[in-house]
């Protein structure tokens, strides 16, 4: 899997946090206003994919899940577990700048500014990226349903 590949993916992720000198990572991002049981459902999205979880991601994408990626290819939630599973594949644990929060009664969107650090196919990546998570809560469970990432230009 091409690192850029996978700098397309991500969606919800964020600029790393861990410098390769520093002793004490920062923490994951936090969703501050975001209703409680959609920022548990947020952050837990966050960590599966730093940790591969397949399990985890599994269910917090909606089966009908759509990611439209910094290639302006489609991926959907099959091919992303697979991309974050991948033997050999890693990412940095990371933070979101500029972040985006907008909430309604049964969706939001959830978005920022991130640059993705990590190993693929046993080369490191680093990529800054854009990108918005459009979440829904049906059947009382938050989801993500879409996601949207491009890469943005260095200045």
């Amino acid at each position: 899997m091409k690192w850029i590949a996978i700098a397309a993916l991500f969606t919800i992720i964020a600029v790393p946090i861990a410098a390769q000198t520093s002793a004490a990572p920062r923490p994951m991002p936090a969703y501050p206003g975001v209703p409680t049981d959609l920022a548990r459902a947020a952050a837990a999205f966050d960590l599966a994919q730093v940790k591969g979880d397949g399990a985890a991601l599994e269910s917090l994408l909606a089966d009908d899940y759509l990611l439209v990626n910094s290639q302006d290819k489609r991926e959907d939630k099959a091919q992303f577990i697979a991309d974050y599973t991948a033997k050999g594949f890693s990412m940095e644990p990371f933070a979101i700048d500029d972040q985006v929060i907008k909430v309604w009664s049964d969706g939001a969107v959830l978005g920022g500014a991130v640059t993705m650090k990590g190993m693929s196919e046993g080369k490191p990546y680093s990529v800054r990226i854009r990108f918005s998570d459009i979440w829904a809560k049906r059947g009382g469970k938050w989801q993500v349903i879409y996601t949207h990432a491009n890469r943005v230009v260095a200045n």
